[in-house]
């Protein structure tokens, strides 16, 4: 049955593929390449021991009680479904496991909305709702990097479905920042928070000019392909950093850079996905060209 969030059922991931690491020992084979954009460790008994031992209200955010091997299996399996694509599954097991679960969730949340789903209130209630969830994470588990990462980056899809000029008067951009810089402040080598914040930097001064983006929100066009660059040179097989970086030349300087974009777009588009989202970015690269 497809699991369904407040406002109706999910949709479901439109492409037949046998993603890497579904079954068994697989997903742990597999686990290091399919999270080096993010670095959210392996999720066993000892990663949920350590989290909760640095933050009691971290376990107070679980829906019931759960021993570390049982939540850790659990976790397991929400990072599976996402793996596949099943979002809402992700969505819906991730809500029940703490902050740890909350990551899973959030993830699941921004990648769904950002590629399937196209009913726009439903879409911005499932996103601030994953702003909400996100939140009360990081509050919990400050040390928890992704946590910090995937608050950022939910936020950050809510505001492009209002419109950055709106997120910007809510004061978005300002909570998006500080979210990111302190998953980086926690995990340098994050190369998915580096691409966050060249967008971040590339979205404000395509929005509202160099000069009020640079005086405002610090935002600057170089720093933007600096934080591009830094992704792509973490994680070079990353379909989304290429396509971001593309996106970002074109808010930058339009038409000027558009042959550059298009080059990025290939790239992005070439590369073999081993997972649901990787798909989706590679797809998504591949119509941009298109």
């Amino acid at each position: 049955m497809a699991a369904k969030s407040p406002k109706g059922q999910w949709i479901q991931f439109p492409y037949k593929m046998e993603p890497a690491g579904l079954a068994g020992r697989a997903l742990e084979k597999a686990w290091e390449r399919l999270h080096r954009g993010d670095r959210e460790p392996w999720p066993d008994a000892a990663r949920v021991a350590a989290v909760h031992a640095h933050s009691a209200a971290a376990r107070k955010l679980l829906a019931a009680p759960l021993e570390d091997g049982a939540l850790a299996a659990r976790l397991v399996e929400a990072w599976r479904a996402f793996h596949r694509g099943d979002f809402g599954a992700a969505w819906s097991a991730g809500q029940e496991l703490g902050a740890l679960g909350a990551v899973v969730a959030g993830k699941a949340a921004g990648v769904y909305v950002t590629y399937l789903e196209e009913r726009k209130p439903r879409a911005e209630a499932l996103l601030a709702e994953a702003v909400q969830l996100t939140a009360r994470a990081a509050a919990a588990a400050p040390g928890l990097a992704n946590a910090h990462y995937v608050h950022a980056f939910v936020l950050g899809r809510l505001s492009q479905r209002i419109s950055v000029l709106k997120a910007l008067a809510a004061g978005h951009a300002t909570r998006v920042r500080a979210s990111l810089e302190r998953a980086l402040a926690l995990e340098p080598r994050h190369a998915d928070a580096h691409i966050a914040l060249g967008l971040y930097h590339a979205e404000i001064v395509g929005k509202v000019g160099a000069l009020a983006a640079r005086l405002t929100y610090g935002a600057t066009g170089e720093a933007a392909i600096r934080h591009f660059k830094e992704a792509i040179r973490l994680f070079p097989q990353s379909a989304i950093a290429h396509m971001e970086y593309a996106n970002g030349l074109l808010a930058l300087y339009g038409d000027a850079r558009r042959d550059e974009a298009v080059r990025l777009y290939e790239r992005a588009g070439a590369f073999e996905p081993l997972d649901a989202m990787e798909r989706l970015d590679v797809e998504q690269a591949r119509a941009e060209l298109g």
